[in-house]
Order: C-alpha cells, then structure tokens, then sequence
C-alpha cells in the first residue's frame, strides 16, 4: 500500500491565474525541504494530447524524454524541480475517454451500461494514482485544468471529492486558486467572485483546504478574517499570492507566506529541513542585476501568441543569468521578413534563433533570415525546422542547388535535401506519430557543439517527422556545412555547423525542452556567450 500523500489545485474565477506556477512553486519548497515530489496536469480538452493542437490555441507542446506531447505546464514542472516528466504527469479527457471506450469494446465491463461514475472518474482515479503507486514520490500535486464550474472539468472534481473520501483527510488535500480583483472605481479589493468560485466548487462535494489568492494588491488581516468566514476555511490558510515581477520569484513568495508550512501541517508531514533556495536565488541575483545586454532575433510563425515559444524565452533566461547578460528578444514574424526589407529587420541584432514550427508558412523568411546570419557572421541557433532552414539557405546560396527545398513543403523538388523519414512514409495518423522523445547523438570532437556540451554522446528530446537527407552529406560538407552530430544507431544528421563562422549551428532536436534553473542548457548559455561576445565588437 502506498503512502503517497495528494494535493490538488484547482483555479476559480477565470483562466490563466497561474495554477501550474503555484502547483510548480510549493512543490519546490517541498522538495527543499527533503521530500521526494512530482506534478501532474490534468487537461479537461477531449483532444488526447496537444500534438495536433495550433500553438495560436494553446501554446508550444512540451515533449517529454519518453516521447509524451504534453502541456506546456509540464516544461514549468521540470524547469522548478530539476527531474524529467513523463507520459504519466499529463492526462487529458481525450485519453481517458478512449481508455474507458477501449475497455468496453474489450469487454472488460460484463455487459454493464457504461457511464461517468463510476467507469470515468474511476479511470481519472487510476491515472492521478499511477505515479503515486510507483512508491518513488512522498507527495504527488495533481493540477485540474481550466476553471471551477467548467462543464469539462466536473468529472475530475467529482473524482477529487472521491479521492478525498477513500484517502481520508490526513493524505489529500485541496489548495483553490482564486483571484481577489481590484475595482479602481470603488478603491478597494472584492472577495465575492471567490465567495462564488468556492460557492461552486463546495456544491460540488469539494471544500477547499487552502485558499491562495491572486492580487496584485496586499491582502489586509480583514479580508482573510473574512474569506475565511464566508470560505469554510482558518484564517492561516488563506495565503497571498501578489503578483511577482518573475515567475522565478514565486516560490520565494510562497516560502514568506508559509505555503509549505501549511501543507505539510494538513498533511501530518514533518521536516527538520527549511528551504534554503541558495542556487535558486543566486540564479535570480544574476538574472535581476546584469552586467550586459544582448538582442536576439526569434523568427517564428507564432509570435502573436509568445507560449508557443515558451521553453525558448525561458532558456534564454537561464543562459543569459548565467553569463549574467540580460537576453532582450526582438519577435521577428517570419511572414514579414522579404528581399527587400529582411537586413532593415535584422540589423542591430547580437544573435539570431530561428525557431521550430510545420508547415509552409513564412518559410522564405526564415530562409532570408539564415542568410543574414550566416554572411554577416551573426551568431546564429537553427531548432528542427529552423535547422532545416540552414540546410536549404546554404545548399540554395553555397552550393547553388537554386532548386533545394524540403519535400514537407514541396513534395516534387528536385533537390529534396530535406526530407520525409523514411520510417514515416507510411504514416497516416498526424498525433504522435511523430519522430518523438530522447534520441543519442554522437558528437564530433573539435566542433563548436562539442565545445559547448564538453561531451562526446548527448541525449536529446526530438519532434519532427522530416530530415537531413543524407544523399547530400558530401556536396554540402565540401562546401564548407559540417554534419557534427549523428545519431550512433541510425546514422541521421543531427547537428550541422559552419566551422568556418564565429558561431553557426542547427540542431534537428529541441534543447529547450531540457534547460531548468539549476541546469541552464549548455547549447543556449554558448549560443549567449557567443552573441555577448559580438554585441562587443
């Protein structure tokens, strides 16, 4: 029998408060504190993963090293804790739908009519349970998407209330994120919308624990006395969760307002070990008080939405606190990048990324972009498509292949140097059946990309169906583009460069995915260091 203990977060009021960075931030304090700790987000969208999903709808997808399409939640939970995540830390409705649905058609039901309790909120039971029955985490934190009240989210909070009932009340436990508006006109801070938001989430069968209130003004004495009397909660576990200039200082808020302290209580959990935050803070010293600037250009197809690009803008904060520079990103809509106007765009520019995407969409900009970087000797970072992109850019302009072009965007190009895998060919599905997850790859000693990882084999997180086609190893490498990084079983490039510019790599896989506090990506802090290193020329 397991011993785990659960907490789970549930958001009330509107969206996007934060339950992920709460959920992330406590489960810190907690893991400071000495105890083993794991997250998992559960998504109420019927879709089965965010695989197929436009980053304009819900951000980037966050892939995990066992090859999950997960919520981009799940890229905070590892960047705060430090430990990778896993298929198991995020279910959506879709998923547990088509379980319940393959189970019926199996059989497993004994002719019984199938409905949403039990055969669904016990699937959801089943899924919260599974990392908790590993026996290798003392609290697993399960955050409910979406917002009390939801029609989509009401199985899950059913199987909380269910949960809370058979775990009992030393080993689960609610914490409500709610948001405490401000009125300008009236002068003053409104509880009624979280009066209503517990009203909902109680006639549901489920009395929050904890409430954590979101505000951007100081919460007074008299609003948690009263929270607390209208809320069916103490006084001490109403918790102030003002708004912070970083998410990075999150957990530092948390730790002040004794967060942890008050979990652990409702959980009859001791530790002799306060949460220190050494490295943690001394990354947030570096980050607040830098020394240097530099501006990076990220050409995208997504940048009206900046979450598609989520775990890119957070590695460049850990790079760049840890060259303590201040990275400033100039968004470059790849779309708007022409012939005539991509120097104006660019110019003034330390770096340039050019970043992943699908599709045919603003590839000529990008491709213009990659020219700017590679003949002004511009630092230049190319992830997947826009690794890509280098390879088209230099086999067009060096090599003279003016007909060179990927076949995801032109499928009868005669000169496809990028190409379909070949172990996709028959693939018809589009969600994950991508090339996805950890991948090894083999590095070539003396080049720049063994230069910044100081190691020969590398593993990597990967989400990409086309190609480097090998057919052009040696044209392209005779002109001077080097493949100096290939996967040791299946002989595919995954890493080219241009020995002979200051700094100038591709990558086939996505180092963001790997970068957190404690372990900013190496790729990211020597692409930062060679920008710092030109802002100064």
């Amino acid at each position: 029998m397991s011993n785990t203990k659960y907490v789970f977060v549930t958001g009330g009021v509107t969206s996007s408060l934060g339950k992920g960075i709460i959920a992330a931030s406590l489960a810190k304090l907690l893991q400071q504190r000495g105890f083993s700790v794991t997250i998992q987000k559960l998504d109420p969208y019927i879709n089965i993963d965010p695989g197929t999903l436009n980053p304009y709808e819900h951000g980037e997808c966050y892939v995990t090293d066992d090859g999950a399409e997960t919520d981009l939640d799940l890229g905070h939970y590892e960047r705060y804790l430090n430990i990778p995540t896993s298929q198991a830390n995020n279910v959506t409705t879709g998923r547990i739908y088509q379980s319940v649905i393959d189970k019926e058609r199996r059989g497993d039901f004994l002719g019984k009519t199938v409905q949403v309790i039990p055969h669904i909120t016990d699937e959801i039971k089943h899924r919260i349970q599974l990392l908790g029955d590993t026996g290798e985490y003392d609290i697993v934190i399960t955050e409910i998407g979406g917002t009390v009240g939801d029609i989509e989210s009401l199985p899950y909070v059913e199987s909380v209330r269910q949960m809370l009932w058979e775990k009992g009340e030393d080993n689960a436990i609610v914490i409500h994120l709610t948001l405490i508006p401000f009125l300008a006109a009236a002068g003053e801070l409104k509880t009624k919308p979280t009066q209503h938001s517990v009203k909902s989430l109680m006639q549901s069968g489920v009395s929050p624990d904890i409430l954590v209130c979101r505000t951007e003004h100081q919460i007074s004495d008299d609003i948690k006395r009263k929270l607390a009397l209208f809320c069916n909660v103490k006084k001490e576990d109403v918790i102030q969760s003002i708004d912070a200039e970083t998410i990075y200082d999150v957990p530092n808020l948390m730790l002040e307002e004794g967060l942890d302290e008050v979990v652990l209580k409702k959980l009859k959990l001791t530790s002799e070990k306060k949460p220190e935050l050494k490295v943690w803070n001394e990354f947030l010293r570096k980050h607040k008080n830098p020394t240097s600037e530099v501006e990076i250009a990220l050409i995208g197809k997504y940048i009206e939405l900046q979450d598609s690009y989520k775990s890119i803008t957070e590695a460049f904060i850990h790079a760049g606190s840890s060259n303590e520079t201040k990275v400033k990103v100039r968004w470059v809509h790849s779309e708007s990048l022409t012939p005539k106007n991509y120097e104006n765009k660019l110019k003034g520019v330390d770096g340039i990324l050019v970043a992943p995407g699908f599709g045919d969409r603003g590839i000529d900009g990008k491709i213009k972009a990659v020219q700017y970087a590679r003949e002004n000797k511009i630092p230049f970072f190319g992830i997947c498509l826009g690794m890509q992109m280098a390879v088209i850019e230099f086999s067009k302009n060096v090599l003279g292949l003016v007909d060179a072009f990927s076949t995801e965007m032109k499928k009868d190009c005669k000169n496809p140097v990028i190409n379909l895998m070949e172990s996709q060919e028959d693939v018809t599905d589009k969600g994950g059946t991508m090339r996805l997850g950890a991948w090894d790859c083999k590095l070539e000693k003396d080049s720049k990309i063994h230069g910044a990882y100081q190691k020969e084999l590398i593993s990597e997180r990967h989400r990409h169906r086309y190609e480097f086609n090998s057919d052009y190893k040696d044209q392209i490498e005779l002109k001077g583009m080097k493949a100096t990084g290939i996967n040791p079983r299946t002989g595919l490039v995954e890493v080219v460069e241009i020995p002979s510019h200051p700094w100038f790599v591709g990558v086939q896989y996505h180092p963001e995915y790997k970068s957190t506090v404690l372990n900013p990506h190496p790729l990211f802090v020597d692409f930062i260091k060679a920008a710092l290193k030109y802002s100064k020329k």
